[in-house]
Formats: structure tokens, sequence, C-alpha cells
């Protein structure tokens, strides 16, 4: 593999990959592919662009040629050292992805080739061809644009199944999505106000334009007293409270419940820059949720990760994406950049400059928007 120093480029080749029989079109074995690297904990501006050969499927597994790959907060915090499933550095970041099919490996489907699927990878997507079992691969509707597809992967399968398997919202509920104008936050809101509730979304006051958008009532995070902000518009508490800040404030979600009502927690945002070892944050958030859970006030809480239900995930997807090519939700696409502009598109999240997913295009001819 070729290192090039961001923002420079690099035609030096590295021989890789196995001799796997391949079906389908497929690039020259020593083609260099273009990928960003995630060398150390730093900021974004460490990232790496590199050269590297073209992956080859493996047996029961295919090539994909990336269209559209998204940029996480999750992301972020693999660059801190602080996820929850943190990788070993160096590693190729990108937790989902759009694409095409350009080759499948021996046993796998050759019917395949030269469809546009979308996969959770976790890591590895922020390139330009990426090698996965054909099992984690869910077919796009067609007509649906790439960048809009890849923003309802994690993000969309995750507020679907927080609002549909955790929390279970029903008509006539009320809800709070913290975060409401972010990528999940977003897809949180539609997604609660479809199944019949109405919402309540926390979010920085430039944004609550965006949040009404959408249908939430917004208030204000930074106005200080969010369980007062929010009792006062549902004096009995709400049913649901998803939050991914999770830190001292996950205490302040618990206190908006009603009777019956629960707490999904599926982040620790507000830790980011802690220290210590990086499960230390969750430690207090297990804790609470156990000890709330045996507390017979008729609330309960939850912890959600994306992996939580293995064997809905394709099917949750393919929901998602029907949805969105219906035009029943929308997965705002915040920024477009090329793929070689890694280093501001999660300079952009960090700085929490975004409403929507920001998403990767590969090609130095990508376009901007």
């Amino acid at each position: 593999m070729a290192v090039v120093e961001p923002g420079q480029r690099d035609v030096a080749n590295v021989q890789g990959g196995g001799g796997s029989a391949m079906m389908g079109a497929s690039s020259d074995p020593g083609t260099d592919d273009l990928a960003i690297v995630m060398p150390r904990m730093g900021g974004p501006e460490v990232l790496q662009t590199v050269h590297r050969p073209a992956p080859r499927p493996a047996a029961g597994g295919a090539v994909v040629r990336v269209e559209a790959a998204g940029v996480s907060f999750a992301e972020v915090q693999m660059l801190r050292g602080r996820y929850f499933m943190q990788p070993r550095f160096p590693f190729v970041p990108g937790y989902d992805l759009v694409g095409t099919v350009e080759a499948v490996g021996a046993g796998a489907d050759a019917a395949l080739v030269g469809r546009r699927v979308a996969a959770l990878t976790q890591t590895g997507a922020w390139a330009e061809r990426v090698a996965l079992p054909t099992a984690t691969l869910a077919p796009v509707p067609a007509g649906l644009e790439s960048a809009e597809a890849v923003a309802a992967v994690t993000n969309g399968v995750t507020a679907w199944q927080m609002v549909h398997r955790s929390a279970r919202v029903r008509p006539g509920q009320t809800v709070v999505v913290h975060g409401a104008a972010g990528g999940v936050g977003t897809l949180l809101v539609q997604l609660a106000r479809r199944a019949g509730a109405a919402v309540i979304g926390t979010a920085s006051a430039a944004k609550h334009d965006a949040v009404r958008a959408l249908g939430a009532t917004p208030i204000d995070y930074r106005a200080g007293d969010v369980p007062a902000q929010v009792r006062a518009l549902a004096p009995r508490g709400v049913a649901a409270v998803f939050d991914h800040v999770g830190g001292p404030g996950l205490v302040d979600s618990w206190r908006m419940l009603g009777r019956g009502g629960v707490l999904v927690s599926y982040g620790s945002a507000s830790t980011l820059h802690g220290t210590g070892h990086r499960l230390r944050p969750y430690l207090p958030i297990v804790g609470r949720i156990l000890l709330w859970n045996l507390l017979p006030n008729g609330r309960r809480a939850t912890f959600y990760f994306v992996q939580r239900w293995p064997k809905h995930f394709r099917e949750d997807l393919a929901t998602v994406l029907a949805l969105l090519a219906a035009g029943e939700i929308e997965a705002h696409v915040a920024r477009r950049l090329p793929l070689v502009r890694a280093t501001e598109a999660l300079a952009l999240l960090d700085a929490g400059a975004v409403t929507g997913k920001v998403v990767l295009l590969p090609g130095d001819d990508a376009g901007e928007g």
C-alpha cells in the first residue's frame, strides 16, 4: 500500500490480493485503487490518501465499485479512539456504502454483477472498490440516487429499528428525539411521525427551522432545563426518548418519560473528548439502565446498537429504502464531497456544522452539492 500525505496524489502500486476465480467485469489486479486511511488518533487532518491494488472477490463474495460512502459520527469517535467497537489503527474507515457489483467470486451468484447494492461495512467503505460477502449486500431500488440512498443505510436502519423494535412507537404517543437535525435524528423524526406520534426535537436554535420543516416541535437544548421544556409541552411525560448524547444528560432523558415510557440510548456523544478506556463512558449507561429497569415505576430503558438485530438488518434496510424511493421519507444529504476531500468531510461533522448526512463520492471529478 502506497501512502500519500493529505492533499497529494501518488501512482505507486503494491501487489496484493488473491488469485480467486472471478466472474463479471473486473479491473486489472495491478490497477491502483484509491482509499482513505485513518493511521492513528488525532484530528481530521491525520487522514491519509493511499493507492492500493484493486481488491479481488473471495469465494462467495463480491467486489463493489463504490458510488457513495457515508460519513458518520462513528468515524469521529474512531478518530479519537473512543468508538465502542474501536478498530485497530491503521484502517480504512467508512461505515456504509452504495455501489454497483463489479465482480463476484467462485460460488457467488453471477447475476449480481451490474446490480446496485447497499451495505453496512462498519469500516472500509471510504475507497473506490470494496470486497464484501454477498450475504451483506441489499438491493437498492431503481431510480434512487446513490448519495440519498447511502444517507439511509446506517442512519435509516438505526432509526427504523429504534422506532419500531426498541420503542414500538404507536399512534397518539409523544416522543423526544435528541439531535433532531442530525443524520439519524431527521429520520427518527420522520419515522416516528409516520408511526402516528407527535415529536419534540432538541436542536440548537439555528436548526429549529429545519426541525419544524420535518413536522416536529423544536426546543433549544442550550436554553437550559430541557426536562422542564419537555414537560411544558407534555405534562404527563413522553412515551419515548431517543438519546445519542449519553453522559449525565441521560438522567434528564429518563426524567422526561411518562408512565410506561422507554428511554432508548444509542450513543455517548457527550464523552467524545473524554480520557481513559474507550468503554468507560458506556459503563454508567449500562449501570443506569440495569438499575432503572429494576424500579417498579412502569418505565424502562434500553441500549441500541446497529448490530442489535442482525437477522432483521437486510429486511429493515429494504423497508427503509423502499420508503425512500416512494418519497414517503427523505434522507437529507447535507454535503456531497469527493473521496479525496474526506478530511474536510470529517471536519464538518466533527464541528456539528451540518444538518443531515455528509456523503463522499469516489473520483476526483465528483461534484459537490
